[in-house]
């Protein structure tokens, strides 16, 4: 068997969660099911998928992944399983919540879900929760084994799996510029687009301050410089800091502080960050 991972925007405050557990175990009771995360903010599809390939490849190959953000469950939009690159089941609806996963490793294979066949007898009639009676039973017998991926349902193309609109990170000059994708929940710290190596081409060195602003939309919300340090280590408590993340792209933060608190900054495709040498130098 292979392990079986959940994401969903449910919360832990109701039996939802539980539930799919109760589900899978139903299924298969010797299943080693784990959680991504269930704090997903109701239905922000973008931040799902971000949480997928925050945490996906670091799993072994065949793992399942099951994630539920499904703001049109009961619409027309697919039920699909797609296969990683790099080896992984992904079963989730087709509503752009493998954006990140598309763009940054690829998807192999993918099929829609047959749901004649891999849907929990006797919820034929519900049309609210898919998470439970699809993607949760369809996901169990997968790591089960019960079923195999070509078992799913019919193959589709996976250049056909639907993707969030993305805004590029681009150098302009002696600056690079991208969007401000998602936080660090819990330390409120604002994890960029904008990758490393692009970052380096200003020649910016750790220790080195550069200066940063950041928008939304037109409005302006921040501009100053601080410090380009390998770690939080590098700056005093309470001071901001620019570091490369867990994901090799360029970040913001404030050492033991909330940068997105402090500024009331909010993460999207309309909150832009520029960063450049320091202009003051």
């Amino acid at each position: 068997m292979k392990p079986l991972v959940f994401q969903t925007d449910f919360g832990m405050e109701d039996g939802a969660v539980s539930a799919m557990y109760g589900v899978a175990y139903g299924v298969e009771g010797g299943l080693n099911i784990s959680d991504l995360t269930h704090g997903i903010t109701p239905y922000d599809i973008w931040q799902a998928s971000y949480r997928l390939v925050q945490t996906v490849r670091y799993w072994p190959e065949g793992t399942v992944f099951v994630s539920v953000v499904d703001p049109g469950v009961g619409s027309t939009r697919r039920s699909i399983v797609v296969k990683t690159a790099t080896g992984q089941l992904i079963v989730t609806p087709d509503n752009g919540t493998l954006t990140h996963i598309k763009r940054k490793y690829g998807i192999a294979e993918a099929r829609t879900i047959d749901e004649t066949v891999n849907r929990l007898a006797g919820s034929e009639e519900s049309y609210t929760f898919h998470g439970r009676d699809v993607y949760a039973y369809t996901g169990a017998r997968l790591a089960a084994g019960i079923i195999d991926f070509e078992q799913v349902g019919p193959a589709v193309a996976p250049e056909s799996v639907i993707e969030l609109p993305v805004v590029e990170p681009v150098c302009r000059g002696d600056r690079v510029e991208g969007t401000i994708d998602v936080l660090d929940i819990r330390f409120g710290s604002l994890w960029t687009n904008i990758p490393r190596e692009m970052f380096k081409s200003l020649g910016i060195q750790v220790g080195q301050r550069a200066e940063l602003t950041i928008t939304n939309d037109t409005r302006t919300i921040y501009r100053n410089t601080m410090i380009y340090a390998q770690s939080f280590a590098g700056v005093f408590v309470g001071e901001p800091l620019i570091y490369v993340n867990s994901l090799d792209c360029m970040a913001v933060a404030i050492n033991q502080g909330s940068f997105a608190k402090a500024y009331n900054i909010g993460t999207g495709n309309s909150w832009h960050i520029a960063i450049g040498p320091d202009s003051r130098a």
